[in-house]
């Protein structure tokens, strides 16, 4: 994180300054820093392309998967269980 070089003067109603500074109280922080902390999430410059590295993550693990297994996972909880099950089964014991 850079150093800090911008002073900004903000304005909140009492409900919202209430609710940042029981965050701040709760977590040991300062107001300020839970603001911060509000801006960064909401503004994530990267988030949507970790959302998609996720994603391709996860497709490429349930290819694996599938290839090991010879079979999709499926849908439902059971289908799921079986095909973990049956992973763990071919992996053997580590």
């Amino acid at each position: 994180m850079s150093v800090m070089e911008k002073r900004l003067q903000l304005l909140l109603d009492a409900e919202r300054y209430e609710q940042v500074r029981t965050e701040a109280e709760r977590s040991g922080r300062s107001v300020a820093a839970v603001i911060r902390e509000a801006i960064d999430l909401r503004f994530a410059a990267d988030s949507s392309a970790e959302r998609a590295r996720a994603g391709a993550e996860l497709l490429a693990l349930a290819a694996v998967s599938e290839a090991r297994s010879g079979r999709s996972p499926g849908e439902g909880p059971a289908e799921l269980k079986s095909a973990y099950d049956a992973d763990l089964v071919d992996r053997g014991p580590r």
